[in-house]
């Protein structure tokens, strides 16, 4: 891959980011700023891992970078939760972001265990012992 707008983990992660954004920018969860800016920044913050773990070339770096990434959906799918219980979300919009979460949380994890793999076979093959 020569980019990472082509990995699955990030496209999810950033299209879930851009759903965010659009359902928070009116309506009550608007209103509720500290909401938000909290749900804003969870959502935001795992494609940027992503993308950032991608830029770091070594599969350990990289697989650390996605383990922050699947923190940040977790937190994100807490604030949806949250959300729903503050009637900020209707159900069709909870139900389709918590999915689009989901999604997220399993293709991220998938490439973070896959990472870890290739990080161990790298350190085989170097004799390292982790």
């Amino acid at each position: 891959m020569q980019d990472f707008k082509e990995l699955v983990a990030w496209q999810l992660c950033y299209t879930l980011k851009c759903e965010v954004f659009d359902s928070t920018e009116t309506g009550p969860a608007a209103r509720d700023f500290k909401y938000r800016d909290q749900i804003r920044e969870s959502s935001a913050s795992a494609p940027r891992n992503i993308a950032e773990g991608f830029g770091r070339y070594r599969p350990a770096e990289f697989a650390r970078f996605l383990e922050y990434a699947v923190g940040s959906i977790d937190e994100t799918k807490n604030n949806l939760m949250d959300g729903r219980d503050r009637k900020y979300l209707d159900a069709k919009l909870y139900s389709r972001l918590y999915n689009l979460a989901c999604a997220a949380r399993r293709a991220t994890r998938n490439l973070l265990l896959a990472k870890r793999r290739q990080a161990r076979r790298d350190a085989s093959d170097r004799g390292d012992d982790g």
